[in-house]
């Protein structure tokens, strides 16, 4: 039987069911093709945010900041603190002295707390704290989190062009003008960084964003010019990794009995001990520096006291801070590395000059037996 035009009606029914079932399939693959196409393109997602949380962008990103100022250029002040300010009747007394239009303070505390009428004596420090704080833990990345969100805030007046960080016990050993020329004069900034010879710090598994031999080590407390102030804020790449792998080991704990084998097995990494440190170093900056701190700290050494607990600072009570004793700090003049074999003698500009600027931990009484014995001069 044939249909018109010669085709056979039968044949002609089936070639509209092959056209049929062909575009059945290929309904079926387009859809399995945008389905498979969806699952790659999210598996591929994953992969690169995967790899970016391990290897950051290899490049830092600078932001632009505002550079033109009048007037003298100023120091940031920036006090990292628990919560409140116990030596603010000292630093009080000390920032009377001077030029208002010379420095600015910057204060990181708990988040929420505010410095007015009802918690500070002094009314420098009305107002001086971040709306950005953030809860900060001992010997976590929280630290240098917070160090750099004090320097992000003060890096927004271009009038400062040195950075010092301060702790709520650090005390001032000079007269503000001594220590305003001091900074100033220096063309570099004063970070305390040597080698760190122990392996138990570095984790290998920050390779190879940062390479061991640039691993170093040293006191968190820094006096910053403003450029290296911008590259710890505009930081990428070591932030991270410090965040993901420098981590500080648990304690013993008795009750965790033979699984403390396993923890303490782990790498005890401080980070406010080697970030700054390690990221100058990773930039090519250490010949820009002064490689110590202007902050004094005495250290308890003591292996039966600390029971293996490790170093802590020694805190200064009113007893202890004598008038010899704070000459003592005053005339130290240089600083001895002994995992470099390497004295740093304290020079300003190839002057000689006294080592520390600050001092740290002291207690409220040793503060007023400073102020009072009028050892700010």
């Amino acid at each position: 039987m044939a249909g018109r035009g010669g085709i056979p009606v039968q044949s002609k029914k089936m070639t509209m069911t092959t056209k049929k079932q062909i575009l059945r399939h290929c309904f079926v693959f387009r859809k399995n093709s945008k389905l498979v196409i969806a699952v790659l393109i999210l598996l591929c997602i994953f992969v690169f945010w995967k790899f970016q949380s391990q290897y950051p962008p290899s490049k830092t990103t600078r932001r632009v900041r505002p550079t033109f100022f009048v007037g003298p250029p100023k120091i940031a002040f920036l006090f990292l603190t628990r919560r409140h300010l116990p030596l603010d009747f000292l630093w009080g007394s000390f920032f009377e002295e001077a030029d208002v239009a010379s420095y600015s303070i910057y204060v990181h505390s708990e988040p929420g707390f505010v410095f007015d009428e009802s918690t500070t004596r002094s009314p420098m420090f009305f107002g001086r704290q971040l709306s950005n704080s953030i809860e900060v833990a001992w010997g976590e990345s929280s630290m240098i989190e917070a160090e750099r969100l004090l320097l992000d805030a003060a890096l927004e007046d271009p009038a400062n062009q040195r950075f010092i960080l301060l702790s709520d016990s650090c005390v001032p050993l000079y007269n503000f003008s001594y220590i305003y020329n001091y900074v100033m004069e220096s063309p570099r900034s004063f970070v305390d960084s040597f080698l760190d010879k122990k392996d138990a710090r570095f984790n290998p598994k920050m390779s190879p964003v940062i390479s061991k031999d640039k691993w170093r080590k040293g006191s968190q407390w820094f006096t910053l010019i403003r450029s290296h102030a911008e590259v710890v804020v505009d930081d990428e790449l070591i932030f991270p990794a410090f965040r993901n792998y420098c981590k500080r080991r648990p304690p013993v704990d008795d009750a965790m009995g033979k699984l403390n084998l396993i923890l303490q097995k782990q790498h005890n990494c401080i980070p406010d001990e080697h970030y700054l440190q390690t990221l100058l170093s990773m930039m090519g900056l250490e010949k820009q520096l002064e490689r110590r701190t202007l902050t004094f700290t005495l250290w308890n050494e003591s292996a039966s006291k600390m029971e293996g607990k490790g170093w802590h600072p020694v805190t200064f009570s009113y007893s202890a801070a004598t008038s010899e004793r704070v000459k003592e700090i005053k005339d130290i003049n240089h600083v001895y590395y002994e995992t470099e074999y390497r004295t740093e003698w304290c020079q300003t500009n190839s002057t000689s000059v006294p080592c520390f600027l600050f001092a740290r931990k002291f207690s409220q009484g040793a503060a007023m037996r400073l102020l009072s014995e009028r050892w700010l001069q």
